[in-house]
């Protein structure tokens, strides 16, 4: 295990590393108390939660972790699924002898908690699906994800630029230049191999819908109206039989970004209630 240490305010950021599969796994442990696990998305990393934490740490334990592939994590293969990626939090959580917590996912880490809940359900006291989905990838989605795997062997930049630039509209991308550069900065540092690796993950995920309902725990989905990838009205329609509670953010799927003050709130209320 490695241990750094970064002051922000009162808030102490505990950087630290197991090891796992021959490679290494890159996460945060900041203050005490029960604890919610953050879970980024395809081509972020644990940063994407540095305005947030401070926030959630004044009463909680909060593990961040940098998935396989992403971030300072490396990878284990050339295939990561999202059980791969859920197994690597759980060896996290069980190091740091976490038995419940929060979960908070967003896009790709919503799927990775899923495949974490149907393996250990017993951990959840709630599971939020920040701009994320419980279904499986329709075969248009699949073949999208085909061609973005040939094309990042040929011109990865651009690839890059173009699906990250794909998460906002472009009224956003002004609106929030800043934060959208530093962002595609960090998008840009993932490797190859984790972004191929991911995207064949995703494309093997099955529909986790009937899981998400019946889990025993609560659970929100946090929804963009502008969202190009999330079909909000379907969402809606589909839960509203269910214990699922849904929010609806007037903006897209970077609701860290677009939303910061609305999702700030949104989740302390959620873990907290």
């Amino acid at each position: 295990m490695d241990l750094r240490l970064k002051t922000n305010a009162s808030i102490i950021f505990a950087f630290m590393i197991i090891n796992y599969k021959n490679s290494k796994i890159h996460y945060t442990k900041t203050g005490k108390g029960e604890t919610i696990v953050l879970l980024h998305g395809f081509l972020e990393s644990l940063e994407m939660w540095n305005d947030f934490v401070p926030h959630l740490a004044k009463k909680h334990q909060v593990i961040c972790v940098d998935l396989l592939g992403h971030g300072k994590t490396d990878c284990i293969g050339y295939v990561h699924t999202m059980e791969d990626m859920a197994a690597s939090v759980y060896e996290v959580l069980k190091f740091n002898k976490v038995k419940t917590a929060h979960f908070i996912g967003h896009s790709m880490g919503g799927y990775v908690s899923l495949a974490f809940a149907e393996k250990h359900p017993e951990f959840f006291k709630g599971l939020c699906l920040l701009n994320s989905s419980y279904d499986a990838d329709d075969n248009e989605r699949k073949l999208i994800r085909s061609r973005a795997c040939k094309m990042a062997k040929m011109n990865y930049k651009v690839l890059v630029n173009m699906s990250f630039s794909n998460l906002f509209t472009e009224e956003s991308k002004r609106k929030f230049e800043n934060e959208y550069n530093k962002a595609l900065q960090l998008a840009l540092q993932t490797p190859i191999q984790g972004y191929i690796a991911a995207q064949e993950g995703m494309t093997l995920r099955p529909n986790r819908f009937e899981l998400f309902k019946n889990l025993n725990a609560k659970k929100l989905i946090i929804i963009g109206k502008k969202d190009g990838l999330i079909n909000s009205k379907q969402v809606i329609n589909e839960i509203k039989e269910s214990n699922i509670e849904y929010v609806e953010f007037s903006e897209g799927h970077m609701s860290s970004i677009e939303n910061k003050s609305e999702l700030s709130y949104t989740l302390l209320r959620f873990i907290e209630k």
